[in-house]
């Protein structure tokens, strides 16, 4: 993705199953379970740099004595930073003293069972430390602390403040962390409450016994079941409640994913497939993945269930982590970039009229190196079935050279444009920084034969076409190509997201920016003014009967009369090639991604009744000139 955007957090949880002596005696430290979550998040790390938090919580604790430790950075490395603090408290510890794992885990911070990670990636707020995860209600009653840390962003949160409010309730802010840390907080005291209720401590029952008891009975499913009832929105959210239990609930959409491992020894919970591969070396088989509208629930006595808490509705599992989000390296998604760069061999050839001589093919940023080499073995497999006819052209009569000259046509396939160390623009006049932008990427010279040459570059996805025109096309086009043919792996980015990822006003969207100008220059503006209306209506209605009045607008036009117009605006004054760029389509998409199905900001076929309501309000905000996103 050229156009780099802020997206998608990541979760990691640590619950060891064993006494912490097991892991001393074993694996020779007590903190086996801080690196095996240190490792996890590392291996994470796309998923957040605007800050990271860890959290503890230490089993049985004495009375008097802190049973939770939390650490939050929004420095500039943050998981190095928050690391480094952590570690920090074991550098000046003897060896031997360590080895007393009851020693370390009542005097250190950070020796318990269970762990909880986050790395954050900000799709709103400010980086200041206090929108860091996790996040803590804190209590006197052990089994009322709760801890959180998600992957999510909800549609509605004035809908569920204004629910807090009836509740009695009144919230110190309205973001949806601190409206969804209240609302399971207020459930968990009301169910914490329901149980001491049922306790006749004149029976000879005493307040400590009942507390044990609490703990042991406590339904987190139940309160997961009557806490999320209203969400509406995409999310995997993780917590732990003070005395030891932990969930993990993931959305009825199956919108963010979500992925877990279990032995004998450890629960691990993950963003991601390959970093619990990687963490506890495990086999791709062995790691499932947490259902749909399903949370996770482990008691604190290592009861592990999976069971669905929410209604569940038809799967949308978020594609753009499969297009560029999640790492590569899990086998599936590897496979499918491959795919989605294979798909388009085929038009990319129609596109150059099949000239393997004068075409060059590479792609930009790395990012697309994966769906690159799909495109390079679909271009490969198509130039096997030109050769295999004009060879049977030849007849029986072949001669040497005219079959060698056939079999050593070749996709000529180059590192054209590599992208250079960040450049701080310490200089804010305008052309000026504009220049310094403009050498974000260097590129490979004399490969190109000038003014003869197509150059392919394929992209995963192109959001605002920005580094496009500002960068990309500037600089290749030094080269000399005759002609640059962008081709993104990704459909065209039509509407704002609102389930995590940072693609909320219409105006950056270069696609939406080619819709107007092609109603502006069909003489269209009316429809405008009527999709602008019909969405204000729309502001007053439930979020059921809500529809996404802007996909109408697109209906107007063919999708490579988009596709010619984002040509256009992606095109610096003064270039000399021919631009032209070329989609994949949202039936190669689905082909290529079949279990992936949420293709919201492409198509406009949002998951939930809000995302309707944020598509139109992000059109409302876009015809009134307002600078904000739009939930």
């Amino acid at each position: 993705m050229s156009d780099a955007i802020k997206h998608e957090c990541g979760i990691a949880i640590v619950r060891l199953l064993k006494p912490l002596s097991y892991y001393q005696k074993k694996y020779g430290t007590p903190l086996y379970g801080l690196n095996k979550l240190y490792l996890l998040m590392q291996k994470q790390h796309n998923r957040g740099q605007d800050g990271a938090g860890v959290a503890t919580v230490k089993f049985d604790p004495k009375v008097g004595t802190p049973f939770i430790d939390r650490l939050r950075s929004n420095d500039n490395q943050p998981l190095r930073h928050l690391f480094d603090q952590i570690y920090g408290n074991f550098n000046s510890i003897p060896s031997k003293q360590m080895e007393d794992v009851a020693w370390a885990k009542e005097n250190l911070p950070f020796v318990g069972e269970i762990y909880l990670g986050h790395l954050r990636y900000g799709t709103h707020g400010g980086n200041n430390i206090s929108f860091c995860h996790p996040i803590i209600r804190k209590n006197n009653w052990i089994n009322r602390n709760l801890i959180l840390a998600g992957n999510f962003n909800l549609t509605n949160v004035d809908e569920l403040f204004g629910h807090l409010i009836d509740l009695g309730q009144h919230p110190k802010g309205k973001s949806d962390t601190v409206t969804i840390l209240e609302k399971i907080g207020h459930f968990l005291d009301f169910e914490v409450q329901h149980l001491f209720n049922g306790y006749n401590v004149d029976e000879g029952v005493s307040n400590i016994e009942i507390t044990d008891k609490i703990n042991y009975e406590l339904d987190i499913l139940n309160i997961l079941k009557r806490s999320f009832k209203r969400f509406d929105g995409g999310y995997v959210i993780g917590g732990i409640i003070g005395h030891g239990d932990c969930f993990v609930a993931r959305d009825p959409n199956g919108i963010r994913p979500a992925y877990y491992y279990q032995d004998d020894e450890i629960v691990i919970v993950a963003s991601e497939r390959p970093a619990i591969q990687t963490t506890i070396k495990a086999k791709y088989n062995e790691i499932k993945e947490i259902p749909p509208a399903h949370a996770l629930v482990l008691k604190k006595d290592g009861r592990l269930t999976i069971k669905p808490f929410i209604k569940e509705q038809p799967l949308k599992a978020c594609s753009f982590e499969r297009i560029y989000f999640s790492r590569g390296t899990d086998r599936d998604i590897y496979k499918e970039r491959k795919k989605l760069g294979y798909q388009l061999a085929r038009p990319i050839l129609e596109a150059v009229n099949y000239d393997f001589e004068n075409t060059v093919f590479s792609f930009v940023p790395n990012t697309a190196e994966v769906a690159f080499y799909g495109m390079m073995q679909g271009l490969e497999d198509e130039l096997n079935k030109i050769k295999l006819e004009k060879i049977q052209a030849l007849g029986k009569k072949i001669k040497t050279k005219e079959l060698e000259k056939i079999l050593a046509l070749r996709a000529r396939q180059e590192k054209i444009a590599v992208k250079d160390a960040k450049l701080r623009t310490f200089i804010s006049e305008g052309a000026t920084r504009d220049e310094l932008v403009s050498h974000v990427y260097d590129v490979t010279y004399g490969i190109v034969k000038n003014n003869v040459d197509t150059l392919v570059l394929i992209d995963d996805s192109i959001v605002r076409g920005t580094t496009l025109e500002q960068s990309i096309i500037k600089i290749v086009s030094r080269l000399k190509p005759k002609r640059i043919l962008i081709v993104s792996s990704a459909p065209q980015i039509r509407f704002p997201d609102c389930y995590g990822i940072d693609m909320s006003k219409m105006k950056n969207f270069v696609a939406f920016r080619a819709l107007i100008a092609l109603v502006k220059q069909t003489g269209q503006e009316a429809v405008l003014s009527a999709a602008y209306h019909r969405c204000k209506l729309h502001e007053s209605l439930n979020n059921v009967q809500v529809k996404n009045e802007v996909k109408s607008l697109y209906n107007l036009f063919g999708y490579e009369q988009i596709s010619k117009m984002i040509a256009k605006i992606v095109t610096p004054e003064g270039t000399k090639p021919r631009i032209d760029v070329l989609y994949q389509t949202l039936e190669g998409l689905h082909k290529a991604c079949p279990k992936h199905t949420g293709d919201w900001y492409f198509s406009g076929d949002y998951p939930t009744p809000g995302g309707n309501r944020i598509a139109n309000r992000a059109f409302i905000h876009y015809m009134e000139g307002i600078d904000a996103r739009a939930y």
